[in-house]
């Protein structure tokens, strides 16, 4: 005997129901509708790892990059008033641009691995410590196990893991490998705007978000992270500067 049109809907409706993803987790909000609006959950979900890589091997794009998580990290920091972890390798940090992005030296606390493996060791142990309001970290060399583990820690705790993967070589795509990253940038700069007098202006990022999970992806043009660690809208590109800028690349999942 076939099921009757009454006893189909009910099943319909509870499958609708079971497809509709439920955003049961913290987000941290950019403040921006250009971006948030794109976003899965209106702004990044708090507890995840997020990934952001340069745009190119130039240093511009490699500083824009680190302060665009920067500031991601100084907004979660003043919202929950703990320090931020700084965790890498090299010894290239310049204190006073990370404090006009959001974080002064008092608020970072700063961590110099050996290697990749140890910085990653030391990520899962902050993040189980619960010490960090937030941890950046600049790696080159991270598996996809690995990033399996950073999410699990990071969602169990609540706490934002921010990684600059840089390429490990000049012609190669730091993107190529897979991850179980939930956002995956590129960052880079773009012509700030001009001024009525000699000056510069505030620096401008082309900013695309390469994979998001459960949304696609976008690129925009927006002025780079202010001393509370915002982004804003180029006031000169009024509604357009919502637009893309470019095609999105989907790196591999």
């Amino acid at each position: 005997m076939s099921a009757t049109p009454a006893t189909v809907a009910p099943s319909i409706a509870h499958l609708r129901t079971i497809a509709t993803p439920v955003t049961d987790y913290r987000v941290l909000p950019f403040g921006i509708d250009a971006i948030d609006h794109r976003l899965g959950a209106g702004g990044l979900r708090a507890g995840a790892l997020h990934e952001a890589t340069p745009r190119s091997g130039s240093l511009v794009d490699d500083a824009a990059t680190t302060l665009f998580l920067a500031g991601i990290a100084a907004r979660e920091a003043d919202g929950t008033g703990g320090p931020v972890l700084w965790v890498s390798c090299r010894s290239d940090l310049y204190a006073p641009a990370l404090a006009q992005a959001g974080l002064p030296s008092a608020n970072v606390i700063h961590a110099q691995p050996p290697d990749d493996a140890a910085l990653l060791a030391v990520i899962e142990d902050a993040v189980r410590d619960g010490t960090p309001s937030a941890i950046v970290a600049e790696a080159s060399r991270v598996s996809m196990v690995a990033t399996r583990r950073l999410q699990l820690v990071a969602a169990e705790a609540d706490l934002p893991v921010l990684l600059l993967r840089r390429a490990r070589g000049r012609h190669q795509d730091a993107f190529a490998e897979p991850s179980a990253a939930w956002t995956r940038w590129r960052i880079g700069t773009a012509p700030s705007e001009r001024l009525g007098v000699a000056g510069v202006g505030r620096p401008r990022w082309s900013v695309e978000l390469a994979r998001q999970r459960g949304g696609g992806g976008f690129s925009l043009i927006v002025e780079g992270s202010d001393e509370t660690g915002r982004l804003a809208v180029p006031a000169g590109l009024g509604h357009r500067a919502a637009e893309t800028v470019g095609t999105a690349r989907f790196a591999a999942a």
